[in-house]
């Protein structure tokens, strides 16, 4: 994946270059992320289709610790390289 690719993930179902998978799974972190109650049977028979078990089992741990570090470390002020929101909440002026 370059750099271009990689910061057009915003955009994954635009982008073709992106696979079935991928759009899969980056959409499954998304809504982890971010409404973690839209990930319902019908999503997750969708992801069930493209992914084995142990699949999805790694990418919900995988998911919750990336989720759960960026919290952290928001919650720490821990400064990064770039700036993403976190949550669905109107970002707070420093």
């Amino acid at each position: 994946m370059d750099d271009e690719l990689y910061g057009a993930v915003d955009r994954y179902s635009e982008i073709d270059e992106f696979s079935e998978r991928e759009k899969l799974a980056i959409e499954f972190g998304e809504r982890f992320a971010l409404d973690h109650t839209s990930i319902d049977d019908e999503f997750w028979a969708r992801l069930s289709e493209r992914f084995s078990e142990r699949e999805l089992l790694e990418l919900t741990v995988t998911a919750g610790f990336c989720t759960g570090i960026g919290r952290a470390l928001q919650v720490l002020d821990v400064a990064v390289d770039f700036d993403v929101l976190w949550s669905r909440e109107p970002a707070h002026a420093p």
